[in-house]
Formats: C-alpha cells, sequence, structure tokens
C-alpha cells in the first residue's frame, strides 16, 4: 500500500532550522512542511510590508530555504509553506533569488495569494465574533486575513510545483493537502479530509510532538532536548497514519505526547472546524508500536462551515515596561520600595494608563502576591503599563530606569522597551470574498 512521508519543519516562526535539514537529509520524506504563521505574526508581517512593499514574508525564509532547498530539489522533496506571511508573491522571488545564487535549476514555485481580504471587509460591515461589534468600531486596522484551505495548494501540487509558499492557510491545510493530491482524495469525501486534518493538526507545531512541550521533569522526562528531532508522519491512503521522527535525533514519540498534541488549542474535539472539513477527534485512537512510533486511526469529519475564519489586526495603543534587579539581604524590600516610588513618579507625572501592572519576578508576577512563598534572595522589579500613546508609554520604562541612582540601593541590570500594540480580533465572511489565486515562477 503506498505511504507518503511528510515531515515537520517548523512549528512557528521563529523556530530551529537544524531539524528540517535533518528531515531532508535523513527522513526519507516526499514532503516537508514549514508552519510559521500566527495570527498576530501576520498582522505583524502587513506592518512590515506597509514599510517596504518588498517584504511582508517571514523573516527566516531565505535562511530557512538556504538551509534545505538544494538538499529538497535533488531528492525530489516538495516543500509547501504559509511563510509568504503577508506576501507570498515577494516571499516566492526570494526563494527564487536563493536558488538562482546556489545554481539550482528547473525549480517551479508557486505562490498562492487571495486570503487577504482587508478591501472586502472595509466594504462590508461583519460582526466581531468576540463582541457581535461591527468590525468598523476598530481603530487602526491594519490586516485582514482569511483561512484558506488546501484546495489552491493542492491544485499547485498537481500543476507540478517543487515549492508552494502561501499567506494565511490553515495550519492542518498545509499537511492535508499533500494527502489530497497523492492519494486522488475528493474534497467532498468528510471522513477521509477529517484523519487528514488529524494528521496535521499532530504535525503543525513540529517539536511538540516530539517531547518539546511535553517535557516536565521530574514526572515527564525526555533525552536530548538540545537535539530534539521534528516529526515524520508515514500516512495510508486510508488516512492512517503513524507518527514517528528520525533514528537518533533528540526527543520522543509516545502515545503521551501524541495526546497531548492532539487536545491542544482545541475548542470541541468533536467539531474541529477548518476551511476544509469539521474534523471529529472523538474517536481517534493513539497507539505505541514501537520506539518513536505511534500509530493513529479514527479521524472523522462532517461538512465544512458556509464561512472562514478572518483574523483582524488592528492598532490598540502602546505597552511600556521597565525593569531591574535587586539581590542579597533585603532584596524584596528593596525591591517593593522601588515599585512605590515608580508608583508614584507616575502619578506625579501624570501618566495615564489604562491597564498598569507591578511585580517582582520571583515572588508574585505569576500567581499574584497570594501565592507568594518565602524570601527570595533577588527578585527583578517589572512595571507595564498600557497607554494611549507612546510619550507615556516610554515614561514608564524611564522611571524605572532613573532607578539606577535615585532609587533603592543596588539596582542593576535595568531594561526598558516601548512597543506598538497590535491586537487581533476575528470575523467570520462568505466563502466567495476570499478567492484563492495561484502564481508560478520558475527558476
Amino acid at each position: 500500500m503506498k505511504t507518503i512521508r511528510i515531515g515537520a519543519g517548523a512549528g512557528y516562526s521563529g523556530d530551529r532550522i537544524e531539524p528540517a535539514l535533518e528531515l531532508a537529509e535523513k527522513g526519507d520524506i516526499q514532503y516537508l512542511v514549514f508552519e510559521c504563521l500566527a495570527e498576530r505574526t501576520i498582522a505583524l508581517a502587513q506592518q512590515a510590508r506597509r514599510k517596504d512593499p518588498e517584504k511582508g514574508y517571514d523573516p527566516l525564509l531565505a535562511e530557512r530555504m538556504e538551509a534545505v532547498l538544494r538538499t529538497c530539489h535533488e531528492r525530489g522533496i516538495r516543500i509547501v509553506t504559509n511563510m509568504g506571511a503577508a506576501n507570498p508573491f515577494a516571499g516566492a522571488a526570494k526563494i527564487a533569488e536563493v536558488a538562482r545564487a546556489r545554481g539550482i535549476k528547473g525549480l517551479k514555485i508557486a505562490a498562492i495569494t487571495g486570503d487577504d481580504v482587508l478591501a472586502q471587509l472595509k466594504a462590508r460591515d461583519f460582526p466581531l465574533m468576540e463582541t457581535g461589534a461591527p468590525v468598523s468600531t476598530l481603530d487602526g486596522i491594519v490586516s485582514a486575513n482569511a483561512y484558506l484551505g488546501a484546495a489552491p495548494i493542492v491544485e499547485a501540487l498537481k500543476e507540478g510545483a517543487d515549492v508552494i509558499i502561501t499567506g494565511r492557510v490553515a495550519d492542518p491545510a498545509l499537511f492535508l493537502a499533500p494527502l489530497i493530491h497523492e492519494f486522488d482524495w475528493s474534497m467532498a469525501d468528510w471522513n477521509l479530509l477529517g484523519k487528514g486534518t488529524v494528521v496535521g493538526h499532530l504535525l503543525e507545531c513540529a517539536g511538540q510532538v516530539t517531547g518539546g512541550y511535553f517535557a516536565d521533569p521530574p514526572v515527564k522526562n525526555v533525552a536530548n532536548l538540545a537535539r530534539l528531532g521534528f516529526p515524520i508522519a508515514e500516512v495510508k491512503p486510508d488516512g492512517s497514519a503513524i507518527i514517528t521522527k528520525v533514528a537518533g535525533s533528540g526527543g520522543n514519540v509516545c502515545a503521551r505526547t501524541c495526546k497531548e498534541q492532539l487536545l491542544y488549542e482545541i475548542h470541541d474535539p468533536a467539531r474541529y472546524l477548518t476551511p476544509d472539513v469539521v474534523a471529529d477527534f472523538s474517536a481517534v485512537t493513539i497507539t505505541e508500536i514501537g520506539p518513536d512510533r505511534v500509530q493513529v486511526d479514527g479521524g472523522r469529519g462532517h461538512p465544512k462551515t458556509d464561512t472562514l475564519k478572518v483574523s483582524v489586526g488592528h492598532l490598540e495603543g502602546y505597552i511600556g515596561e521597565g525593569q531591574i534587579s535587586y539581590a542579597g539581604p533585603g532584596a524584596l524590600e528593596r525591591g517593593r520600595l522601588a515599585l512605590d516610588i515608580v508608583c508614584e513618579r507616575l502619578n506625579l507625572a501624570c501618566v495615564r494608563t489604562s491597564e498598569l501592572r507591578f511585580d517582582l519576578i520571583g515572588l508574585d508576577a505569576i500567581h499574584g502576591p497570594a501565592h507568594a512563598m518565602g524570601l527570595p534572595a533577588e527578585v527583578r522589579v517589572r512595571v507595564a503599563g498600557r497607554t494611549d500613546t507612546a510619550r507615556d508609554a516610554a515614561r514608564i520604562g524611564n522611571e524605572v530606569e532613573t532607578l539606577y541612582t535615585n532609587g533603592p540601593a543596588g539596582g542593576g541590570g535595568a531594561s526598558k522597551n516601548t512597543r506598538e500594540v497590535m491586537a487581533v480580533a476575528s470575523v467570520l465572511i462568505p466563502r466567495d470574498i476570499a478567492v484563492p489565486k495561484i502564481h508560478y515562477l520558475g527558476v
């Protein structure tokens, strides 16, 4: 029976690059998928494109392609990625540039666009999923990207594309598309699409399913995480799969790592909504069949919805932050005095904030004062606030920094930063508003 081996080369934008090369060189794979987009990531990419029309793709795109492109091309491994972010066409051009610089010829690159629906969104005032208010009530809308499905990727594969780069595509769809193409699955066979979505969901976060996010010593020990191997799915035409990794790589694939990843970011396991199918994970079985080999069966599916989700990126003020450390006898008392000083200083300066936090990292920054235990030997003061203006945000960090000479004794390692807040909201749109387009480049 035909088996397709798909490797997950990345699980987020800044992920390690070495495991992807290991998959290309030693994984005996036919597809290498880089999943690098999050809701906020694409909104930030849209900001980058506004500053430079030739940017807006993933900042590590060139470096990743420099690492794997030659090996993949020589071995016939096809690459699928959403590293196009806000500018897939420019990303495709960058891949072509990398190929030419390395003397790679005969490469067909496909760029998939159509997820950017900002103009359409502004023309029709859809309600926000979070509040029900019209999308026009948001100030400073920067981006609106619909989650596309597997169909345009499947089409590009049928047209012989060696590398496919997309913008906002649902994470599992990046893995589902090669299965639809290779096994000639119907786009209306909901159970097969559901099974393929299970595979995609298990792979989409890369090192999480091979033990990275699972590790929690001493209860859950995972060996050699510094050399963590990324996962491979061996998939058969019936949608069943074995999750594994390159032999000898770090990490661990077991029933528990797969179960944790299966439930990761899932609201209703029986109705996991994607652009391609409403997947049902409730009957999935996970069975260890050998070292680092887990059999996955039992996924199902139901007809897809009539709408697509859109992530709307919008500006929402600024955050100012300052930090400084105190250590040794009396560290806690000096840290508390430092917070009191900054609080009074911000009041004297009439700094206006919609949210303001005063934390002692090492004591109460995560769980709050009620859970503080014992007297720490060191604390790090952190003050952070949300403001309407960059000026007010900068003042927060500045007041913490002045504790060097105007506050308790012994402060060190001060840092400060001011950043614009990119918030994300969601709307649902009719499917016909987001029309995928495929652009081909040859090298």
